[in-house]
Parts: structure tokens; C-alpha cells; sequence
């Protein structure tokens, strides 16, 4: 019998930014913005940020448990935040603005309990971890114009988003740089070149050109899930061509304007490795776009071993196809 959905409710600061970490992984059913934690009834996003609801902004996510765990989510939501910060997140200050993770049974509040210590005895930060672990209170919905902000909003979120200071705080605090450092000691020349020197491998003489197994891409640093098989097509370029990421929050797109050209770099989000570019000649049905991948960047998990290799999340990919 198939497990009830279930729900996650975190505070990370302003929650348009805790909306994109969440919303593509696999089981993830919905995420919503809004307040708990205070005392006010229906309160107002004015309200809250008038500091005297006792309200936090927070993210409400409903998932489904027999695809992905609450630890992973949990996991996922510590590497957006600044944990030590006791008075907000980044440039947004305020008690509205605190972490909190509000657990809905005693499980998830072991789970909270653990990572948190276990961050705390990492050494990764050098204050104390301030982020709360509460039980849930009543989850308010915040007005329809704060839900998918991102979307609705794609120029004003990414300013803001880049203009806060949370992208540059994850990329230093929460990528492991010594085991990063080691794993690029094992990289062979070609992959060390393209993902740290924004190389080129040359076309048609690469592993996954013409790749057909199923199964995902993960970055050949990190291991983060980057690209599946479904979305793969042979463009006739001589690389791996995808019409999407597997999340869009895993890869960032910068202007290049390297070799005479203007075009769109694509790198990762979490190693910051070079990956390729991404072009508009993609197929029209599928949204027009062609993410033109080195394959020295990306490392290939069949089908058959996501559930060995940690990725078991992604299998839901497969089932319908």
C-alpha cells in the first residue's frame, strides 16, 4: 500500500528563495509560501514584516515518501541557509526572517535533531548553529502574488536572489572544498580541463555523444543529478544534447563572450564545473532549447543502479515512460 503524502515545513529566510531548491525533485508534490510560528490569525505579509505577528516566512512542502525521504529534504534545506545567523538570512533582517525547521512527529524532529548536531561537530562553520528546531504550529498561506514568485517574477527574483548574497554564502560554505580538491586529483586530463579551464572536448570523439542507455547525468565532481535520458536527442552536434536540466536550481547559465561569440555558458550549481552552453535550436515540442553538454563534465548512472548509487528518487522518471 502506498504511503500518504506527507509534509515538511521550513523557515529559510525570504521564502521566494526557499521555493526553487524544492519544487523539481522527484516526490516533491507542492511547495507553498506562507507564515507559521506567531500568533496572529490570517496574518498579512505587511503584518509579518511589521515584526509583532511572531510569525516566521516559510515554506510548506508536500511530498510524497515513497520516492523521496524527509532526511533528504532536510538536507536540501540546510544547504540554502546560513544557519548561524540568528537575526535573519543575508541582507533580509528580522525574526520573520529566522531559520526554523518545524517538524510535524518525533521522527522528523530526530532527523532535525541529528543533522543539526551533526553540522555543529562538522567544523564547517565557526559560530553556533542558530537555526530552531520547533514543533508545527498552523500554517498560514501567504497572498497568491508570493506563490511561484520566481516564475512570475523570473528578473525582480534573480536580482534579488544574487543581489542577497545567499548564492555566494552556499557556494563557500556548503561545497565540501577538500573533498572537491581530492576528487579533482582523479579527474583525467580532458575532464579536469573542461570542467576547471572551460575547455571543449572535441565532437563525436567523446563518451556520450551517442549514448542511448537510460538512466541520469550527474556532474563528474560533485555527483549532483544534472541531466536524464529522456530528455537526451541527437542533435547531430557530436555532443550529448539535452532539452533540460533534471532541476533547473542545478545549473547556473552565465554570457560568454569567449572566442569572438556570444553565448550562453552552463555550469553547475553546486561544484561550479563548466559544462557547456545551451542554445535556442533545440526541438520546438519540448520548449526550444539545446543544452550542448561535454561528456568529460558528466558521469552516466544506469537506470538499474540509481537505487545503489543514492539517486533511487529519480526512478520515478522511468516509470511512466
Amino acid at each position: 500500500m502506498k504511503k500518504p503524502y506527507e509534509i515538511a515545513t521550513f523557515a529559510g529566510g525570504c521564502f521566494w528563495c526557499m521555493v526553487t531548491p524544492f519544487e523539481e525533485w522527484p516526490g516533491i508534490v507542492k511547495v507553498e509560501s506562507g507564515y507559521t510560528g506567531g500568533h496572529k490569525d490570517n496574518p498579512t505579509y505587511k503584518e509579518v514584516c511589521s515584526e509583532t505577528t511572531g510569525h516566521f516566512e516559510a515554506v510548506q512542502i508536500t511530498f510524497d515518501p515513497s520516492v523521496i525521504s524527509y532526511e533528504k529534504i532536510v538536507s536540501v534545506f540546510w544547504k540554502q541557509i546560513d544557519p548561524t545567523d540568528e537575526g535573519g538570512q543575508f541582507y533580509d533582517r528580522g525574526d520573520s526572517y529566522r531559520t526554523a525547521i518545524f517538524y510535524h512527529d518525533e521522527e522528523q524532529k530526530s532527523i532535525a535533531e541529528r543533522t543539526k548536531k551533526e553540522i555543529e561537530d562538522s567544523g564547517r562553520f565557526n559560530k553556533p548553529i542558530a537555526t530552531l528546531i520547533l514543533p508545527s504550529k498552523r500554517f498560514y498561506k501567504a497572498e497568491e502574488y508570493h506563490q511561484e514568485y520566481h516564475k512570475k517574477n523570473p528578473f525582480h527574483y534573480k536580482r534579488y536572489r544574487q543581489g542577497s548574497g545567499r548564492d555566494k554564502f552556499i557556494k563557500s560554505h556548503w561545497v565540501d572544498k577538500e573533498k572537491k580538491e581530492e576528487i579533482l586529483k582523479t579527474l583525467s586530463p580532458v575532464q579536469y580541463n573542461v570542467t576547471q579551464n572551460d575547455a571543449t572536448e572535441p565532437p563525436f570523439q567523446n563518451e556520450y555523444w551517442n549514448h542511448n542507455e537510460e538512466g541520469i547525468y550527474v556532474d563528474i565532481v560533485s555527483g549532483e543529478p544534472l541531466f536524464s535520458s529522456i530528455d537526451k536527442f541527437d542533435s547531430s552536434c557530436g555532443w550529448p544534447s539535452f532539452t533540460r536540466p533534471v532541476r533547473s536550481s542545478t545549473v547556473d547559465e552565465k554570457e560568454d563572450l569567449s572566442h569572438g561569440m556570444i553565448r550562453t555558458e552552463v555550469r553547475s550549481k553546486e561544484a561550479d564545473s563548466h559544462l557547456g552552453h545551451v542554445f535556442t535550436d533545440g526541438p520546438k515540442d519540448k520548449g526550444g532549447l539545446r543544452y550542448c553538454i561535454n561528456s568529460a563534465s558528466i558521469r552516466f548512472i544506469p537506470k538499474e543502479q540509481l537505487k545503489e548509487k543514492g539517486y533511487s528518487e529519480y526512478l520515478t522518471l522511468f516509470e511512466n515512460k
